[in-house]
C-alpha cells in the first residue's frame, strides 16, 4: 500500500485511526476460551466489528509470540483474514526489529512478505544497516522508533549529544538512507510538545501515535502539531478499544469506543 492509498482511507473514512491487537489470553472474554483458537477469533470478531472506523491494525507480535506456534499461527491468520476480506487496511507488524544486514533481510521477509504486512516497525539503534533491508521492499513501509511514549524514553531519545537532543539526530539522519521515502516514525502522543520540532525535521512523513487513551496522551494536542498536509498521523488505540467490555458484547462495545475516536477525528479533519 502507498501513502497516497492510505491517506485516500482516511480522507474516505475521516478517520485515522489505528487498533492495536495486543492480545492477552488472560484479558479476553471468557467465553472465547473455549474455542479452538480464541485469539483468532477474538482478533476477526473486532475487526468485524470496527474495520469500517479505521484505516490500520497493528498488532504486536509480542502478544503472539508469547503463546509459542498456537499464538504464531493465530497472527498469520489474522493478517490472512485482514487482506483477504480489507485489503483498503493497513497492516502493521509491531515487532520492534533491529539487527545486522543479513538478519534483518530475513526479519523483513518475515514479515513484509511471507505475512505480507503492509509494514513493520523496527528500532534504529544499530543503524543504517539494519534498517535498509526493510526499505528495499516496494511499496511497504518501515515505521522507526524515533520518539517514544514510555518513561525509559528520557534516558537517551532525549539526551544532547554534540548540541543536539538524539531523537532528533535519529530523523535527520534517516532521511539520507536509501528509500527513506518509505519511512514513517513513531512518536508517542504523551510527548505532544515535541511534534512541531519533529515536523521541521520530517514535514510529510507519517507518524504512528501511540500513547492516547490509556497513556494519557491529548489527540488535540497531537493533531495540533504532528499533523501534515496529508494528515501524516496514524493514532493508535489498543487496550482502549479492545478491551471496552470482558463480557459476550465486546465486540460491540469497542466498536463504541472506536466510533468516539473516529467521531472526534472527523471534527479534526473537517476543520
Amino acid at each position: 500500500m502507498t501513502t497516497q492509498e492510505l491517506t485516500v482511507q482516511i480522507k474516505k473514512k475521516n478517520s485515522f485511526l489505528c487498533i492495536g491487537l495486543d492480545v492477552d489470553l488472560n484479558k479476553i472474554p471468557k467465553h472465547l476460551l473455549e474455542l479452538e483458537d480464541p485469539i483468532f477469533e477474538f482478533n476477526k470478531a473486532i475487526i468485524d466489528a470496527t474495520h469500517h472506523l479505521c484505516v490500520a491494525y497493528k498488532p504486536n507480535t509480542a502478544f503472539y509470540e508469547a503463546y509459542g506456534i498456537k499464538g504464531w499461527q493465530a497472527l498469520e491468520k489474522t493478517i490472512k483474514y485482514l487482506n483477504t476480506n480489507h485489503p483498503e487496511i493497513f497492516t502493521i507488524a509491531d515487532a520492534k526489529r533491529g539487527d545486522i544486514g543479513n538478519t534483518s533481510t530475513m526479519y523483513a521477509k518475515a514479515f513484509l512478505e511471507d505475512l505480507a504486512f503492509d509494514s513493520v516497525t523496527v528500532a534504529p539503534y544499530m543503524g543504517k544497516d539494519s534498517v535498509e533491508p526493510f526499505l528495499a521492499f516496494k511499496n511497504k513501509h518501515t515505521i522507526m522508533l524515533a520518539l517514544t511514549s514510555n518513561e525509559g524514553a528520557f534516558d537517551f531519545q532525549t539526551k544532547t549529544v554534540e548540541g543536539k537532543e538524539l531523537y532528533k539526530q535519529v530523523l535527520e539522519t534517516s532521511k539520507s538512507w536509501k528509500n527513506s521515502e518509505n519511512l514513517m516514525y513513531v512518536v508517542g502522543a504523551t510527548k505532544a510538545e515535541y511534534f512541531a520540532d519533529i515536523r521541521k525535521i520530517i514535514p510529510n512523513n507519517f507518524l504512528l501515535v501511540p500513547g492516547v487513551g490509556a497513556q494519557g496522551g491529548n489527540l488535540q494536542d497531537v493533531c495540533k502539531y504532528g499533523m501534515s498536509e496529508n494528515v501524516g498521523l496514524l493514532i493508535n488505540s489498543s487496550r482502549g478499544i479492545i478491551y471496552a467490555s470482558t463480557e459476550k458484547d465486546f465486540a460491540q462495545a469497542a466498536a463504541t469506543k472506536a466510533k468516539d475516536l473516529q467521531q472526534q477525528m472527523e471534527v479534526v479533519l473537517n476543520n
